[in-house]
């Protein structure tokens, strides 16, 4: 419970300092590009993480990991590759205008939609740590896909896991 205080309140800052993907609120291939980068995860122009590939088709690590966190705990309702189902929606429909700011807290929260004579629920995760110490993966993955970044299926190439990636994943599973 105390993780999901936490982030919700990371996500509220982040919304309220209006970190957004741009003025028309639709994210790019532009808007997502990576222009920093700090122990092996990459920054767009915002702060936002983001994804980076390369030439050859190697993705980051993040977006690597984000695919194989995605697959272990979000297709079942959300589809393979972010694609939807009959259960729930597409995200990579979604992260095309939803900031990562609300990204992490509908993860955290959950959220539910009673529109259209339907009721449509997303459970929080915030208690999970197989989800929440992955969100910015799961994130960057999404984000990829949504923009047109990488295909379908699983990434042919990866850089290795940086050790930064090791110790917050050691940390975050452990408390």
């Amino acid at each position: 419970m105390a993780v999901r205080i936490a982030l919700s309140a990371f996500a509220a800052t982040l919304l309220t300092l209006g970190v957004a993907h741009g003025q028309d609120g639709r994210d790019t291939k532009e808007k997502a590009a990576a222009v920093s980068e700090e122990d092996g995860k990459y920054f767009d122009a915002n702060g936002v993480p983001t994804f980076n590939i390369q030439d050859d088709g190697t993705v980051d690590w993040y977006t690597y990991s984000g695919y194989r966190r995605y697959h272990g705990e979000c297709h079942t309702c959300h589809g393979p590759d972010g694609v939807g189902s009959s259960y729930a929606p597409a995200l990579v429909d979604s992260l095309k205008t939803m900031d990562y700011g609300t990204f992490l807290s509908v993860v955290a929260q959950g959220r539910k939609d009673l529109g259209a004579g339907k009721e449509n629920v997303m459970p929080a995760f915030g208690d999970n740590k197989n989800v929440y110490c992955f969100m910015d993966d799961i994130y960057v993955y999404l984000r990829a896909r949504a923009v047109g970044g990488i295909p379908r299926g699983r990434p042919p190439k990866k850089e290795d896991k940086p050790e930064a990636a090791r110790e917050f994943e050691a940390s975050c599973m452990e408390g």
